[in-house]
């Protein structure tokens, strides 16, 4: 590789890891999510221009910002926006112009949750919310998104667009609640959080089974609102998401094909993750005021307190997944207590389970649901359903490293 290609391959990482951050400071001082995005990616231009040649700066966050308000402004300036402007938008400009002489890292960090909690505003549909915060706090693609919420790309960009519209028609203001306001837009902003996890997690598509910077910048937004809100189904989700990601090194091997968890080295997870994570599901548990997040964890440290899988305790998992059905309803909480009630009892019993909600409509587009049944019943020895269940589930699949897997499965059964 050239090193004007390494050096934009460089530039270009630094920037997808800072551009977030900086994109939310901008809105905030633009008041315009489009100009903001418009500036900022005129910002990255220029940065392929110059770092090659004067160095990456000691803080990118601040560089992109400085240089897009420069961009903003001569936009501004060139718009009959400009001379309509209120005096609430001048002193936006002004704080643009003061920005280089103040700007420190915790303001940079305090944008993203302002952005966020702007997006969770009671006032905005609850299902633009979500969206429109992953669209627009962490990065994410409308066809990323549309896959995550099981709808089209189309049908996710006008939910967008809708969501900035009503921020701007509104005059919501980017700013974070008192506390007794952050409660009512507490789900919501939990809820985008745990999303971006999941697709550092595990990707919705593409190539990578993990997107380290999205796992990463989840976990730390988690921090910052804990730190403004010690509830215990922050700590609770901060929980969950670290003992996942104590995991990470061991779910793929080193072709990027999924290991299952059973199959997984534990000797090489995270023991720190996996004691902070563990100690925040006792503090969270012994609040007394038990949510999703916090069961979740509960579940996941049983599982890390196996030392092997063999020892794994199913029993709690399903019962923890059964209380966890009843606090938060859903099939594919549902699809999970299946999968625990085969590990406890029997494969038979596990696959009627998943029968039952296959056949209630619900899932049926949901790949993992199909792959759950697929290996049951490769296990209960039914190889030639076992098949047809990792065939349909196959075309459901978008993700490369999961469909490599349910390939290797449907190779091994037609041998």
């Amino acid at each position: 590789m050239s090193n004007s290609l390494a050096n934009t391959d460089k530039i270009e990482t630094i920037y997808r890891a800072y551009a977030p951050k900086a994109k939310a400071t901008l809105i905030r001082l633009l008041n315009d999510f489009d100009l903001a995005e418009e500036t900022l990616h005129d910002a990255f231009l220029v940065a392929l221009e110059d770092w090659p040649r004067s160095g990456i700066p000691d803080r990118p966050d601040a560089w992109l910002i400085s240089t897009a308000r420069f961009k903003a402004i001569d936009t501004l300036r060139r718009s009959k926006r400009f001379n309509e402007m209120t005096q609430d938008i001048g002193s936006h400009l002004e704080e643009l112009h003061q920005f280089n002489a103040r700007v420190s890292e915790q303001t940079i960090e305090d944008d993203q949750l302002r952005l966020i909690f702007t997006c969770c505003h009671p006032s905005i549909d609850s299902k633009v919310q979500i969206p429109l915060t992953l669209r627009e706090v962490c990065g994410l693609t409308t066809e990323e998104i549309a896959s995550a919420f099981l709808v089209s790309p189309s049908t996710m960009a006008q939910r967008i667009v809708r969501g900035k519209a009503k921020i701007r028609k509104a005059k919501i203001p980017f700013n974070i609640p008192d506390k007794n306001a952050l409660a009512e837009r507490l789900d919501a902003v939990l809820a985008v959080i745990y999303l971006v996890f999941n697709e550092g997690y595990c990707a919705s598509e593409g190539e990578a089974l993990i997107r380290i910077e999205l796992a990463n910048e989840a976990i730390r937004l988690a921090r910052l609102l804990e730190s403004l809100l010690p509830d215990p189904e922050v700590g609770g989700l901060l929980a969950l998401m670290l003992l996942h990601q104590s995991r990470r090194e061991t779910r793929h091997d080193v072709h990027g094909d999924i290991v299952l968890l059973e199959d997984q080295d534990r000797s090489r997870w995270d023991q720190a993750l996996i004691q902070e994570g563990s100690e925040r599901v006792r503090v969270a548990l012994r609040s007394g005021r038990i949510g999703s997040y916090s069961l979740q964890a509960a579940i996941a440290a049983v599982h890390a307190e196996a030392n092997v899988a063999e020892q794994t305790d199913w029993a709690q998992i399903y019962a923890l997944y059964t209380v966890l059905l009843q606090v938060n309803p859903s099939p594919v909480i549902e699809l999970n207590r299946a999968v625990a009630l085969a590990m406890r009892d029997n494969f038979e019993s596990g696959i009627q389970a998943i029968d039952a909600i296959l056949q209630r409509g619900q899932l049926q587009n949901y790949h993992l649901a199909h792959s759950a049944k697929a290996e049951l019943l490769l296990r209960a020895g039914r190889e030639c359903e076992a098949l047809a269940a990792f065939q349909l589930a196959l075309t459901l699949v978008n993700q490369q490293a999961e469909r490599r897997f349910i390939e290797r499965r449907i190779n091994l059964l037609k041998k």
